[in-house]
């Protein structure tokens, strides 16, 4: 029988630490409320002492969430232990996270300290925290650089003293995962007391290792892993909650599960980027956007055939409707006619082939083919044509903004004006009154391609309608007008029995 492995967010703690990715207090109880649905089993909540704003943090997150544990950080000072204790003062379930520095580096260089007074200083850090809560867990930060048998030793006075939880950080992302898995593995070999405390893990991303790392702690006895949502993080980030979970999902030789509603993974991933304004990087494992996409024409014939072939985990596990058959130069025919059955032209035999033969000469020419290019190519046997053309857009304003935008759906052509909080809300707002799709923008993202004021954007988005994704892209020194393309672009790969025109 599998045992639990607990599941340790700090997200809104060491993730929150990003650069420019800084929440507020009502932004961090939206993401908490998230993480309690996902199934997390601790929420590390903030470092009290740090900010006002911190300690606010802290207290609020623990009135709002019910079944996680809420943990709040401190180092081993008595300070920040009884501003931790204050803060966690409503939470149903509370820890104080408290520790210090262990590797020669830091005894030495940051501390300015010896072993000896590093352990007396972590004992009694864990003993004062005992005062205040009965879950107390020990950081030995710097733990991948330690010396082995030093650590050994703090480790099991703070378990005497009390620790519930020993947490053995990766601080740098130094370790390779044999190293790190020893390190666990020492732990349970020589400690006497190892029993009476669970070992947890929290791997940094340096060296791109954290979740190697994490997973070979767990397979040596780690039974706590501290994870992030998306790997966000200091420098390069912290381990990946998503992959962690389906590692070991999907290695069931792994004898731990947890308690993680995997199909909610992408929607909380989804919202952390959108509160912290961190896109997700597109080959980003588990919840990029690539991540279930295929453009090799081999491997898009074998998922078609039988998803397995090249898929390990179905994207309804972790939230995505379905994989994604984009066309390239590389696709083959299985793809070509998988998207013209989605258009309702049914080619076969001879027919394929000549439109085949002419949509490679195409793609050769072009980044991403869109429906616009595939009715071209299958214009002939087409009784009718409802693709989607953005003509002028222009905006102003008068106190309120306003848009005017005109398309030509087939040969009609039509015009809308609306009002948005924006430019680039109000025209979209105009063309959903023309096309009326009933689509959520799940994702709007837009990068400068090279640098100045003359730049160029580049628009991504995302939209969802019936639980399917469909995505639009564009590029223009104008971002109003790149992101009418782009949002065109989108309707367009959505089939035309799903929406309807004014």
């Amino acid at each position: 029988m599998s045992e639990k492995l607990w599941i340790f967010d700090t997200t809104l703690r060491d993730g929150e630490q990003v650069p420019g990715c800084q929440l507020n207090t009502q932004e961090k109880i939206v993401v908490a409320k998230a993480l309690e649905e996902l199934g997390v089993d601790i929420i590390e909540a903030g470092f009290p002492i740090s900010s006002p704003g911190d300690f606010n943090s802290v207290v609020e997150i623990s009135k709002a969430v019910s079944n996680p544990i809420i943990c709040a950080l401190s180092r081993a000072v008595e300070k920040d232990i009884e501003v931790a204790a204050q803060a966690l003062k409503f939470a149903k379930k509370g820890r104080i996270h408290t520790g210090i520095g262990v590797s020669p580096y830091h005894i030495q260089y940051k501390l300015r300290s010896t072993p000896d007074d590093i352990i007396k200083r972590g004992v009694a850090a864990v003993k004062f925290a005992k005062r205040f809560v009965e879950d107390v867990e020990f950081y030995a930060e710097d733990a991948g650089r330690s010396e082995p048998d030093f650590l050994c030793k703090i480790i099991e006075e703070v378990i005497k003293a009390g620790a519930t939880v020993v947490n053995i950080p990766d601080t740098t992302g130094y370790c390779l995962p044999e190293q790190y898995g020893a390190i666990i593995a020492s732990l349970k070999n020589n400690v006497p007391n190892i029993d009476k405390a669970i070992i947890a893990t929290h791997c940094h991303n340096d060296l791109g290792m954290a979740t190697a790392n994490t997973v070979a702690g767990v397979q040596h006895g780690a039974r706590q892993v501290e994870v992030t949502i998306n790997g966000i993080g200091e420098r390069a980030g912290n381990t990946s909650m998503e992959e962690v979970v389906m590692a070991i999902k999907c290695h069931q030789s792994i004898p731990v599960h947890t308690d993680i509603v995997t199909p909610r993974i992408y929607k909380t991933s989804r919202l952390v980027s959108k509160l912290m304004n961190m896109p997700v990087q597109p080959n980003k494992a588990i919840v990029g956007r690539n991540a279930f996409a295929h453009s090799s024409g081999i491997h898009q014939d074998g998922v078609l055939k039988h998803r397995e072939n090249y898929e390990i985990i179905d994207p309804k596990d972790v939230g995505v409707e379905e994989s994604t058959i984009v066309l390239t130069a590389r696709s083959g025919r299985a793809a070509l006619k998988h998207h013209l059955d989605a258009l309702g032209v049914e080619l076969e035999g001879e027919a394929l082939r000549e439109v085949y033969e002419a949509f490679l000469i195409l793609a050769d020419s072009k980044r991403d083919i869109g429906r616009k290019d595939l009715m071209g190519l299958v214009g002939k046997y087409l009784e009718e044509s409802n693709f989607i053309e953005l003509g002028t857009v222009t905006y102003s304003s008068n106190g309120a903004i306003q848009a005017k935008v005109s398309l030509t759906i087939g040969d009609e052509p039509h015009t809308a004006t609306s009002q948005g909080n924006g430019p680039v809300d109000a025209v979209l707002k105009a063309i959903d009154k023309i096309v009326k799709p009933q689509v959520d923008l799940e994702e709007f993202l837009i990068q400068a391609i090279t640098h100045g004021s003359d730049d160029v954007a580049k628009v991504h988005m995302r939209l969802i309608k019936g639980d399917k994704p469909y995505y639009g892209f564009s590029s223009n020194t104008d971002i109003v007008l790149a992101s009418a393309q782009a949002f065109v672009d989108a309707l367009n790969k959505i089939p035309v029995k799903e929406y309807t025109t004014a």
